[in-house]
């Protein structure tokens, strides 16, 4: 298993505006195509106005394919007209678990 970490970076003022909309259009569509959420978070000490969503995918493979068949997809285009004005940068990274991880390390 891989983990892909996203990290967006928003405008003063926005976070509760795009968590609000992820809530109710953007995890919906993002579920569906994309499958194993882990977990969706916001800022409080550190880096401020940042949302970091957690995806796992079986494989680097997997990731690609289901990537694309979101951003094909006419409603996540839609949502994402509605959250670009709010974001100010985006960070990704691909976490390998440790053998030892609870989430998709060893046996």
């Amino acid at each position: 298993m891989i983990v892909e970490e996203r990290i967006y970076t928003l405008h003063v003022g926005k976070t509760a505006e795009l968590v609000k909309l992820y809530e109710t259009e953007g995890i919906p569509i993002q579920s569906r195509i994309l499958g194993n959420f882990l977990g969706f978070f916001s800022t409080e000490i550190g880096p401020l106005n940042q949302v970091i969503h957690l995806w796992g995918y079986d494989n680097f493979e997997e990731r690609t394919r289901r990537r694309a068949e979101l951003l094909a997809h006419p409603d996540w285009q839609n949502f994402l007209k509605k959250i670009r004005p709010l974001i100010q940068s985006q960070e990704n990274k691909i976490l390998n678990p440790a053998p030892f991880s609870p989430i998709g390390g060893g046996k």
